[in-house]
C-alpha cells in the first residue's frame, strides 16, 4: 500500500505540472511578441555588450514581490567582476549581510571546509540553487556523529565569470522553496543565450605572499549566440586549480610536537566544468530550453581529518598534495516556459548524478574521517552514488477582482536514491549484536520521495500596501506531511520608505544517513557520553527513520529606504528552531552477547533552539562617481535552548564596507574592509562534559582590507588587479576539533590577485 501511495503522489505531481502547462496552451489566443525565458525581469544585464533576448514583462508574481523582502540581496555580475573570487563563489556571497562561513556545528571538525550559512542556521539548512534548479552533491557524503560532512558545500559548480547575478534569499521569503530552505536559499543565475554572436576568454590568477599557501590558477571562456531563426545557445568551460596550504602551515600556532600531524590547513581543489543550453522559441510566447552539464572537483589533500592526529599515511598524503576524494556531478534538464494572455506559466525536469569517490576513511572512534591503509599506496579508493531527480510546474494567474492580485499555483516532486555501501560497513565488535542490525553485509542503498504543492497570491490591497500570503504542502515518504502557511508584506510608509516583515513555517527532512537504520556509528569508548560512559565495548549511534523533521518558524521585520540613489535598511529576525537533529546522549540499549557489552545510541531531535540578530545597510551616492556602502550583521542569538550550546562558531558580528570609486571612465577602484567580531566556542566537549582551558578560548575580532581595480583597456579587453587582507592579518587553526577554543580555522594572508578578460 505504501508503494501505491507513493506512486499516486508522483502521478499527481507530474500530472498536475503538465496540466497546468495543458491548461495554458489551450488558452492562448492572441501572440504577445514577449519572450519568457527569463523569470525575473528585474534581471541585470550581462557583461556582455550582446543584447539580451526580450524578458517577460508581466505582473509581478508573489515570488518577485518575495525577492523585495528585507531578507534578500542581489549579487551582479558587475559586482563579481569588480572583486573576483579567488576560487568559489561562497567567497562573494560571504558579503552579504546575515551571511557567515561556518561549518554546520560548534565541533570544529573540518573546519576550514567552511560553507554558507544564513542567519546562522547552519549550511545544512541553505538550499543551493542553479538557475531555480535544486544542488544536492554534498547529500552524497558521509555525515558523522559531530553532524559535520567532510565537505567543500555546494557553491562552487558555476565558474564566477559565467554568474548574471546571486540571489541570497533569508528568512521567511525562503520557505516557499520546501526542505533545506530553513535558513534561506542562494539562487546562482548564470548568464543567457544573446541575439547575436558573444563571447570571452578570462585568465585569473592569485599569488599569496606566504609560502605556505595555495596560490590559484583559472582559465575559463564562454560562448553565446544563435544558431538558426529562434534558437540560440550558450556554452562555456572553466579550468580553476588552488593548491592546499603546507602540511605544517598550523604547527606552530598549535604547538604541535614534530612528528606528529598538526591539524591541517586549507584543503585545494581542482575544478573542471563543461556546461551547454540550447533554447529554442518555439512561439513569441513560448520557450523550450535543454541544458546539460559536468563538473569534476578533486580536492588537494592538506591532511585534514575528523579528529585525532591523522597517521603516517595521511602525513604523507599531504605532503604530496594528493587527491583523496573527487566528487563528478552530472546534470541534465528541461525547461518550458510560457506567457499566454491569461496566464505564464513554467515546467521544468531535472535530472542530477553525483560520484563521491574517496580514500576509505576510518568510521570509529579515534580514526573517524582519517585515511586508512597502513601506506598511501595500500589506500582504496570507494565510492557512493547519488541519484536526484526533479519536476516541478507552476502557473501564475493575474486576478483584478475583488483585488488586484496574481495567483500562483505550483507542485513539485523530488526523489533522492543514494548508495553508499562502504558507510553502511560498520561492524558490531567483540562477537556482540545490536537488535535489528543484521550481522552480515548490510545494504548502502536508501532513498526517500518529497511531493509538495503550494499556493501563494501577491496582492494589493491598496496603492500603498501588499500583502503576499502563502501555504506549502509536502509529503514525505517516511517522514510523513508538512505545512508551511507563511505571510508577508509591505506597507509604503513615505515617499522612499517602506515598512517590510514577515511570518514563516520551514522545514527540514532528515538526510539519508541520519534516517538509515543500517547507519551505524562506533565510538570505542572515549566518544561516550560522559554520563554513561563505557561498559567495555564503547558505544554505537544508530540512524533513525523514526525521526520528525526539522522545523522554524523564521519571523523578520524592517524598514527599508531607497531614494535619489540612497539605500538603507534595518532589519530584526527571530527563528524558533525545533527538533534540530544531533547524535543522542541517552542510551536506548546495549549490545547483546559477545565479550563485552556496549551502549546503544540513535540519532534523535533536540527540543528547541533560536537564532536572532539585525542586519543593516546603507548605501551613500558620495558623488556620481564614488559610493559609500556598509552592510552589518549582529547576532543576538544563537543556541540550543537545553544545553545553551552555540548551532555554530560565528562572529557577533559583521561588518563589511565597500568604497567604489569610478576614478575614469576606464578605470574603477574598490576598497574594502571586513571586520569580524569575537566568536564563542562550545562550552561542553564532545562527550557532554563541561569544557575546561584553553577550549573556552575565544577568537577576538579582527578586520581584513582590500584594494581591487578594474580597468577597461579596449571595449574588448579589461584588466582586473587586487590586494586581499591588505594588511596581511594572519590567522591559524590549533586545533582539529575546539580544544583550542574557536580557534578552528585559518585566515588566510595577503594574496595578489591579476585577471584579463577578452571578449568580442
Amino acid at each position: 500500500m505504501p508503494r501505491l501511495l507513493l506512486r499516486l503522489n508522483q502521478g499527481t505531481a507530474f500530472g498536475l505540472a503538465l496540466a497546468c502547462t495543458a491548461f495554458a496552451a489551450q488558452a492562448q489566443t492572441v501572440a504577445t511578441g514577449k519572450d519568457p525565458a527569463s523569470s525575473d525581469p528585474a534581471a541585470s544585464a550581462p557583461a556582455s555588450t550582446a543584447k539580451v533576448l526580450p524578458t517577460l514583462q508581466v505582473t509581478e508574481t508573489a515570488e518577485q514581490e518575495l525577492k523585495q523582502a528585507p531578507g534578500v540581496s542581489i549579487i551582479t555580475a558587475e559586482d563579481i567582476a569588480k572583486r573576483p573570487p579567488v576560487n568559489d563563489l561562497a567567497e562573494v556571497i560571504r558579503r552579504m549581510p546575515g551571511v557567515n562561513l561556518t561549518g554546520n556545528s560548534a565541533s570544529g571538525q573540518y573546519g576550514n571546509n567552511r560553507q554558507i550559512d544564513l542567519r546562522g542556521m547552519g549550511p545544512e539548512n541553505t538550499l543551493i540553487l542553479i538557475d531555480g534548479k535544486p544542488v544536492s552533491s554534498r547529500d552524497s557524503i558521509r555525515m558523522g556523529r559531530s553532524g559535520e560532512r567532510n565537505t567543500r558545500g555546494d557553491s562552487n559548480w558555476v565558474p564566477a565569470e559565467e554568474v548574471e547575478r546571486v540571489e541570497v534569499i533569508r528568512g521567511p521569503a525562503a520557505a516557499r522553496y520546501g526542505s533545506g530552505a530553513s535558513g534561506g536559499v542562494v539562487n546562482i543565475i548564470t548568464k543567457q543565450p544573446t541575439d547575436t554572436l558573444a563571447g570571452s576568454v578570462t585568465l585569473f590568477t592569485s599569488q599569496p605572499e606566504s609560502s605556505d599557501e595555495g596560490d590559484t590558477r583559472r582559465i575559463g571562456f564562454n560562448l553565446r549566440g544563435p544558431i538558426a531563426d529562434g534558437v540560440s545557445f550558450r556554452v562555456y568551460g572553466n579550468y580553476n586549480k588552488t593548491d592546499g596550504d603546507d602540511p605544517d602551515i598550523n604547527r606552530g600556532a598549535a604547538g604541535t610536537a614534530a612528528g606528529v600531524n598538526p591539524p591541517a590547513g586549507r584543503e585545494g581543489v581542482e575544478n573542471k566544468d563543461i556546461n551547454g543550453l540550447l533554447r529554442w522559441q518555439l512561439t513569441p510566447e513560448q520557450v523550450l530550453e535543454a541544458d546539460a552539464g559536468y563538473s569534476r572537483q578533486g580536492n588537494i589533500y592538506a591532511g585534514d581529518r575528523a579528529v585525532a592526529n591523522g597517521s603516517a599515511t595521511t602525513g604523507a598524503l599531504a605532503e604530496d598534495g594528493a587527491e583523496t576524494n573527487i566528487m563528478k556531478r552530472s546534470t541534465a534538464s528541461l525547461t518550458h516556459k510560457g506567457e499566454w494572455d491569461w496566464a505564464s506559466s513554467k515546467l521544468l525536469f531535472q535530472y542530477e548524478h553525483t560520484d563521491n569517490t574517496r580514500m576509505q576513511e576510518g568510521l570509529a572512534g579515534g580514526g573517524e574521517g582519517a585515511i586508512s591503509g597502513a601506506t598511501p599506496a595500500a589506500a582504496t579508493f570507494v565510492t557512493s552514488k547519488l541519484n536526484n531527480y526533479n519536476a516541478s510546474g507552476e502557473i501564475n494567474i493575474p486576478v483584478s477582482a475583488p483585488l488586484n492580485m496574481v495567483v500562483t499555483l505550483g507542485t513539485d516532486w523530488k526523489r533522492e536514491e543514494l548508495d553508499d555501501p562502504y558507510s553502511m560497513s560498520q561492524s558490531v565488535a567483540n562477537g556482540s549484536t545490536i537488535p535489528g542490525i543484521g550481522s552480515g553485509a548490510r545494504s548502502g542503498k536508501a532513498d526517500a520521495d518529497d511531493v509538495g504543492a503550494f499556493a501563494e497570491a501577491n496582492i494589493a490591497v491598496t496603492a500603498d500596501f501588499l500583502l503576499t500570503p502563502g501555504v506549502r504542502f509536502d509529503h514525505h515518504s517516511q517522514f510523513g506531511d508538512n505545512w508551511s502557511p507563511s505571510l508577508n508584506a509591505s506597507y509604503d510608509l513615505l515617499d522612499g520608505l517602506q515598512l517590510k516583515g514577515g511570518i514563516a513555517r520551514a522545514f527540514k527532512a532528515p538526510n539519508l544517513y541520519q534516517s538509515n537504520p543500517n547507519y551505524l556509528y562506533y565510538s570505542r569508548g572515549n566518544g561516550c557520553p560522559y554520563n554513561y560512559p563505557s561498559l567495555g565495548g564503547g558505544c554505537y549511534i544508530l540512524g533513525n527513520d523514526d525521526l520528525d523533521a526539522e522545523t522554524s518558524v523564521n519571523k523578520e521585520i524592517g524598514l527599508a529606504f531607497d531614494k535619489d540613489g540612497w539605500n538603507a535598511s534595518a532589519t530584526y529576525f527571530h527563528n524558533d528552531y525545533k527538533n534540530k537533529i544531533v547524535s543522542g546522549m541517552v542510551p536506548v540499549g546495549t549490545t547483546t552477547g559477545g565479550t563485552s557489552v556496549g551502549r546503544v545510541f540513535r540519532w534523535e531531535n533536540a527540543p528547541k533552539a533560536v537564532v536572532s540578530g539585525l542586519e543593516g545597510n546603507v548605501l551613500v551616492p558620495v558623488l556620481e562617481t564614488l559610493s559609500f556602502n556598509t552592510n552589518i550583521t549582529y547576532m543576538t542569538e544563537s543556541k540550543n535552548k537545553e544545553t545553551g550550546e552555540p548551532l555554530s562558531i560565528i562572529p557577533k558580528y559583521t561588518l563589511n564596507s565597500t568604497l567604489d570609486w569610478q576614478t575614469t571612465q576606464d578605470l574603477n577602484l574598490v576598497f574594502s574592509m571586513t571586520l569580524y567580531g569575537k566568536q564563542e566556542p562550545r562550552k561542553l566537549t564532545s562527550n557532554g562534559s563541561a569544557a575546561t582551558g584553553a577550549a573556552l578560548d575565544e577568537r577576538g575580532a579582527y578586520a581584513l582590507f582590500g584594494i581591487n581595480a578594474s580597468y577597461e583597456i579596449s571595449q574588448s579587453l579589461r584588466l582586473n588587479a587586487g590586494i586581499s587582507n591588505l594588511l596581511d592579518r594572519r590567522l591559524y587553526r590549533q586545533d582539529t576539533g575546539t580544544a583550542a577554543g574557536a580557534a578552528t580555522y585559518n585566515e588566510p594572508g595577503r594574496a595578489y590577485s591579476l585577471g584579463l578578460t577578452a571578449s568580442f
